[in-house]
């Protein structure tokens, strides 16, 4: 594989990790509750973002994953739980 299709690939999974981890943090505090309605709805969710991710791998690398992309994906997700919580404390005064 190509660098560059490597650094197209880390970034789409850390762009990813990131927006799969603010729409998860949307979903626990506005929709989800207790009940089959929001299991499902959740369920679903993690579903449709699972097949644009492997929508978006099959377009930029012909569906090629590797290691690094999952370790991209949860710095991603990280780095927006940095963020939020930082927002957060720096809004909430």
């Amino acid at each position: 594989m190509s660098i560059d299709i490597q650094i197209k690939t880390i970034l789409f999974s850390l762009i990813y990790g990131f927006v799969f981890s603010f729409v998860i943090g949307l979903n626990y505090k506005y929709i989800c509750g207790k009940g089959l309605f929001s299991f499902i709805l959740s369920f679903m969710l993690v579903l449709v973002f699972t097949l644009i991710f492997f929508i978006g791998l099959k377009y930029i690398n012909y569906g090629v994953f590797h290691c690094h992309e999952v370790l991209a994906i949860i710095i991603g997700f990280l780095l927006e739980n940095l963020m939020y919580s930082f927002v957060e404390k720096k809004f909430k005064k």
